[in-house]
């Protein structure tokens, strides 16, 4: 790969054989056979393949980038070979040496003139006594190292073949031509297999270090999805699992990048944008070549150089600039989807920061909280009221030893539309949060649940209905642990009550009214009806009989699909649509909904 780097070879050749042996063949311009200067009774092949930190590409200016580093890869190879065999063709001679654990079996020898062929042909067979009988290259391992190889470079063919006696049970061809024109965008285009794009296409490209170091390419794209994304980044199409300073600059220049784009928008939210946010979720591909790399530790899964960094920053910086700027529509979604995870990044933060106040500090409730006096949440009953009158209904009519609750002024904060700054200042969200003492999102806790059954107790109109959706929105989002443990309620509070003589029932809408009059008061005259205002125009004694007695009253519990099955996982999806299309902080998405179904409207009670 060195010398398909360099541009001294265009292709490889890959061969697994029957034996268990490994053959790799070049174009390149062939291992030097000359006398070494330093062991002139010895060609500089042998020393190679012999001698640790000896390699030819660390001397002069051999190779402005290479994938090695201390020159011991080929002798150590060599050294757990029982068979290795090394042809080099070179000004239009063909030479060979045989070597076995590491020694030579014999001298360079010269085994004729060659015409149209150069370049090095090795194959070594692993040392049986070293690791066992039974070991073996594994053709899966070797394929996909020899794929990605290709990808890193797309100058370089890589002709593969294996005995197809040794890919029982593996799905890989015996025969290909691993060639992508396209580089890192081809191993992006393969690996996503289709996924959504959040913009409409992905960010990729190439371009030169400053100071003549080298080259940085990358491809990135970010999924419209919850799956994981994942980082893969290389230096002289070594791989670096554990990143390094080369990721550190990519990580940079994305989150200068869309701050910077933010501002240009006029997103004053776009400066809480942090590195976590930018690359959770995206997928990414780095390759650096750079001269004279460091690594941390001799497996080299980490670049510790620490110019990379400040090289890939400035490499990539104006790119991406231009392609957010170049791309309104891409730039604007993509903007969009980070600074919805960095919303999350800050409730989780918030989440946080709520559970240790509890855990380490003494448990404070909201004042306004008329709290139940059993100190077990077994039995017990949180009520959710609008206003303080209403509030001082429900305090009334209460069973003090179950039942406790808490007034919300008027309508709480839409979560699904907020930023986490808003719900950190809004005090209802506050308060509700203290009072149930659970926690929200992965810090939810059910065993820490205060209550029972939390009970959505609004006005039976359409202002109680809002508040209870905006309600139920807010458990959905931070709690949907708390729902599907189905300890989240609605109250049927009445809307009329109808009276004649000793009769009295309570209908909860227009229809139940319709209902009871043709039933309970059929051939009747002179029904009294009466509408309550609100809850806090009823009495607390008829709040209690109609909508807090356990024995008399109706209760709705709020579910939601398990998505244990594929049946509730695709309603689970339909339900999170349906939230954030009436909910969420896309008016559009809302105004396309009522234009579909308008249609469906039969009757609006105003």
């Amino acid at each position: 790969m060195d010398e398909a780097v360099a541009g001294h070879a265009t292709w490889i050749d890959l061969e697994m054989n029957v034996d268990g042996s490994a053959t790799i063949r070049d174009n390149g311009r062939g291992i030097p056979v000359d006398p070494h200067p330093k062991f002139p009774d010895k060609s500089a092949l042998e020393v190679i393949l012999t001698t640790l930190h000896s390699g030819g590409k660390f001397g002069g200016d051999a190779y402005k980038v290479s994938g090695g580093l201390h020159g011991v890869g080929v002798s150590v190879v060599n050294a757990l070979s029982d068979r290795m065999v090394v042809e080099v063709a070179r000004d239009r001679q063909l030479y060979r040496q045989t070597f076995s654990r590491g020694t030579p079996l014999g001298p360079l020898e010269s085994v004729g003139a060659v015409q149209n062929r150069r370049g090095t042909t090795v194959t070594f067979h692993p040392d049986a006594q070293i690791f066992g009988e039974r070991a073996h290259l594994k053709p899966a391992t070797v394929y996909r190292l020899a794929r990605s190889k290709a990808y890193l470079f797309r100058g370089v063919k890589i002709r593969w073949s294996c005995d197809p006696v040794l890919l029982e049970g593996d799905d890989i061809p015996a025969e290909d031509t691993l060639h992508f024109p396209n580089g890192l965008v081809d191993f992006l285009e393969a690996v996503l297999k289709g996924r959504p794009l959040a913009t409409r296409t992905w960010f990729a490209g190439t371009a030169p270090l400053a100071d003549d170091m080298g080259q940085v390419e990358w491809a990135v794209a970010w999924p419209d999805d919850d799956d994981d994304g994942f980082v893969n980044a290389y230096t002289n199409t070594i791989p670096t699992p554990d990143g390094g300073t080369h990721e550190a600059g990519l990580r940079t220049a994305l989150t200068r990048g869309l701050r910077a784009y933010g501002e240009l928008v006029a997103n004053k939210k776009a400066a809480q944008i942090t590195a976590e946010d930018v690359m959770g979720g995206a997928c990414v591909l780095l390759s650096l070549f750079i001269k004279d790399p460091q690594f941390q530790g001799q497996t080299k899964e980490k670049l510790a150089s620490p110019e990379a960094a400040r090289l890939v920053d400035g490499a990539i910086k104006d790119h991406f600039d231009h392609w957010l700027s170049g791309d309104t529509e891409s730039g604007k979604a993509l903007l969009a989807r980070i600074l919805d995870r960095a919303d999350e990044r800050l409730k989780r933060k918030l989440a946080k920061e709520t559970s240790r106040k509890t855990a380490t500090k003494r448990l404070r409730l909201p004042g306004k909280l008329a709290d139940c006096s059993r100190q077990l949440n077994v039995g017990t009953e949180l009520f959710l009221v609008e206003g303080d009158s209403a509030g001082g209904s429900a305090k009334q009519g209460r069973n003090r030893e179950t039942q406790a609750i808490l007034p919300l002024r008027g309508k709480i904060l839409n979560v699904a539309s907020a930023s986490t700054d808003k719900m950190r200042q809004n005090q209802e969200i506050k308060d509700l949060m203290e009072a149930l003492g659970c926690g929200t999102r992965d810090a939810y806790e059910d065993d820490k649940l205060r209550y029972e059954k939390i009970i959505i107790m609004t006005d039976a109109d359409v202002d109680g209905a809002h508040i209870a959706s905006l309600l139920m929105t807010f458990f959905y989002q931070e709690m949907p642990q708390m729902i599907l443990n189905g300890h989240l309620y609605l109250a049927m509070p009445p809307l009329y009550r109808l009276s004649h003589g000793q009769t009295v029932v309570y209908a909860r809408d227009d229809a139940h009214k319709e209902e009871l009059m043709k039933t309970t008061f059929a051939n009747k005259k002179n029904i009294e009806i009466s509408r309550f205002k609100g809850l806090g125009e009823m009495p607390p004694a008829q709040l209690k009989e109609t909508t807090m007695d356990p024995a008399r009253r109706i209760l709705i519990r709020v579910t939601l699909p398990s998505g244990r099955t594929e049946e509730d996982h695709e309603e689970a999806k339909g339900v999170a649509n349906l939230v954030e299309t009436l909910m969420g902080r896309k008016p559009e998405l809302r105004f396309h909904y009522i234009q579909k179904h308008a249609r469906f409207v039969r009757d609006l009670d105003v």
